[in-house]
């Protein structure tokens, strides 16, 4: 691997001392979009919640805090990224509150129609296969559970030159570049109904939510 493609590579799957400083500032920065997201979806206090590739564990945390009569799992590829969720969240972990697991998105270990509410916030775009990935976390979505995506990464947004550029950069690690009428095609073709797809342009962000039908 290329020494630029190794950096690019520390986005999608965090490793060493870059991987930590990288996730902690993703930590910072993506909170006020992680909000915004989340104001779209209803999270119950009693609900069973999945945060998909959840970094450093401020989104479980978050959940968390919301959900005090359910429980929150996160799941990463990253070792780097597990281990920091699981630091930020000990306190939850060893209430039984929240469990956090190393595993990707296309072979989730988990049981069918166990979660209320799934989240992925500024991962899907490295999903690796993105179509098969979406019907996978819908597996494991309860009837009439919702997914939730939130981003600042897409195609046609306010900030679409510099978005376009990084896409390209990313390409060949596989990243998935996708514009608003697309991520709505992304939910649909995969079995959620019904879908919202909401953009905050002058912020750059985009929120899909998709439910499985009841």
């Amino acid at each position: 691997m290329s020494l630029l493609s190794g950096y690019l590579n520390q986005f999608r799957q965090p490793s060493g001392w870059f991987g930590r400083f990288n996730l902690w500032t993703m930590n910072r920065r993506h909170s006020p979009l992680t909000d915004w997201g989340l104001s779209h979806v209803t999270v119950g206090r009693d609900a069973t919640i999945l945060d998909v590739g959840c970094g450093g564990g401020r989104t479980v945390e978050k959940l968390a805090a919301v959900a005090t009569q359910g429980k929150v799992y996160g799941v990463d590829v990253s070792e780097a990224s597990v281990a920091m969720s699981r630091s930020r969240n000990r306190k939850a972990i060893a209430l039984g509150r929240v469990d956090i697991r190393q595993s990707g998105v296309s072979h989730l270990p988990f049981a069918d129609r166990m979660f209320d509410l799934v989240t992925a916030v500024e991962t899907h775009f490295y999903w690796p296969d993105l179509p098969n990935d979406m019907r996978e976390v819908l597996r494991v979505l309860k009837p009439g559970g919702t997914f939730v995506i939130i981003a600042e990464a897409y195609k046609g947004g306010k900030h679409a030159r510099a978005m376009d550029a990084f896409a390209a950069a990313m390409k060949p690690l596989g990243y998935s570049h996708l514009s608003v009428a697309e991520h709505r095609e992304l939910f649909e073709k995969a079995g959620y109904a019904p879908v919202e797809v909401f953009e905050n342009y002058d912020r750059g962000w985009i929120c899909g939510v998709g439910k499985r039908p009841a």
